[in-house]
């Protein structure tokens, strides 16, 4: 019997924590499993008539157990949001009660939440304070708000607040205006040129802190995958407007016979050409499966029926003329207005803008990420947060579509800001060491 945690779409068929995005304490041998068949020893076992508790807290976002009432400790730490509770049973004639607050705990709950209070409430009482003059806190008051201002590039702001605090502005408006251009290059998804940009205005930065530059690139390929990256857009005509347009390249580099994929037919009823499967061990299998997704990439060409006026389609991966009767040229052009609008209705987010060579550069980036990794573990040794970001990166070529899968939180525009605070850090601190 397992208990625990599982986000959207997790297959329900195995005990929670076996699949990824799921975390579960296990009765038989007290592991927990967190996104891994593997577990971690964690607390006693359980049996019939025990009374197992599974706790989130919602501000650092860990989880803790407890058995009969007695706390067993964090189990898992940086969980993800929208967590559902997970009940795994394997054996035949299990029964479960789940109390989600219909009848009291038989752990005190309201206790730990009192202690968690009056614990914070009591940092902040004795955090310590320099002995100032009571004239003196508004001016310490003005210095914080105007750092934060400066902290986060609002040059603007953060003068016209000192000049209206009399305070003396010293901070360098050049590179406040460089941060904040770099930052603005992240949140909208182009990784590329804020890492140009970046390696540009401060040389040298990204080279000393690996991790950071890791995290940037992993934050790329997962842009590219959502078709924001630079790298990407460079490579998509936004001037293509038919169907015979922006397939007609892809058609005549072809040469992979439609019988060996399944076909795409106009109304979508089957676009699922990328991997089968979760990546299990990235080591083992990062590379096979970018391989497989390329190989299935020289198909694409052929996985669309494109629907012209006499019904032709591609065959063998060739470009085949057709004559077109001018009588008919009126019908050709409805007909081909008509495909479009509706592929485009329905099939708004396509793996990297739906477009070839993008999605040949996502894959040698890709297998340049993979060989980063693995030169940064041999110089530095394992560190199980890179693996978890290339892991939760490549899981994206895994469904056909990321974006309803249960890793495509990571193509939320909100995911930018993570990595987009730590470079700001990192740039500020360069800025200090300079000064």
């Amino acid at each position: 019997m397992g208990i625990g945690l599982s986000a959207h779409g997790v297959n329900v068929n195995r005990l929670p924590g076996w699949d990824k995005n799921s975390y579960g304490y296990h009765g038989d041998d007290g592991h927990s499993f967190c996104s891994s068949g593997t577990g971690q020893p964690y607390g006693p076992t359980f049996t019939t008539g025990d009374v197992i508790g599974c706790g989130v807290n919602l501000v650092d976002n860990t989880a803790f157990y407890t058995k009969n009432g007695n706390h067993l400790g964090i189990a898992f730490t940086d969980l993800p949001p929208n967590l559902y509770p997970t009940v795994g049973l394997q054996t035949p004639g299990e029964v479960v009660d789940a109390n989600f607050g219909q009848s009291p705990f038989v752990f005190d709950i309201a206790d730990m939440i009192s202690e968690l209070r009056v614990r914070t409430r009591s940092q902040i009482i004795h955090f310590p304070l320099l002995d100032h003059g009571q004239g003196q806190w508004q001016n310490i008051l003005h210095k914080m708000v105007s750092t934060y201002l400066v902290h986060h590039g609002y040059c603007a702001t953060a003068e016209a607040f000192a000049n209206s605090t009399n305070q003396i502005f010293e901070e360098d408006i050049e590179s406040i205006k460089n941060r904040q251009k770099i930052l603005k290059l992240i949140l909208s998804g182009r990784m590329g040129e804020a890492i140009n940009v970046t390696n540009n205005l401060y040389p040298g930065l990204l080279e000393k802190d690996t991790n950071l530059m890791f995290a940037l690139k992993c934050r790329q390929f997962v842009e590219m995958v959502n078709g924001t990256d630079s790298e990407i857009r460079y490579h998509y005509n936004e001037n293509q407007t038919s169907v015979i347009q922006s397939t007609k390249s892809l058609v005549k580099s072809s040469t992979t016979h439609c019988e060996e994929i399944n076909h795409t037919s106009i109304n979508g009823s089957n676009n699922q050409f990328l991997l089968n499967g979760q990546i299990e061990d990235i080591e083992m299998e990062v590379d096979t499966s970018l391989n497989n997704l390329s190989k299935t990439n020289k198909s694409l060409s052929c996985q669309k029926h494109i629907l012209y006026s006499n019904g032709f389609k591609c065959l063998n991966g060739e470009d085949i003329k057709m004559d077109i009767d001018v009588t008919n040229q009126n019908n050709q052009n409805s007909l081909l207005t008509t495909t479009e609008n509706y592929l485009n209705n329905n099939h708004k987010k396509q793996l990297c803008g739906g477009n070839k060579q993008a999605i040949e550069k996502m894959l040698d980036f890709g297998r340049q990420l993979y060989a980063q990794s693995i030169q940064l573990k041999q110089r530095s040794g394992k560190n199980e947060h890179n693996k978890k970001m290339l892991r939760d990166a490549f899981s994206l070529l895994a469904y056909s579509n990321p974006w309803v899968s249960p890793v495509g939180w990571q193509l939320d525009p909100q995911q930018r800001e993570t990595v987009c605070s730590k470079l700001n850090s990192a740039l500020l601190a360069e800025q200090l060491s300079y000064g």
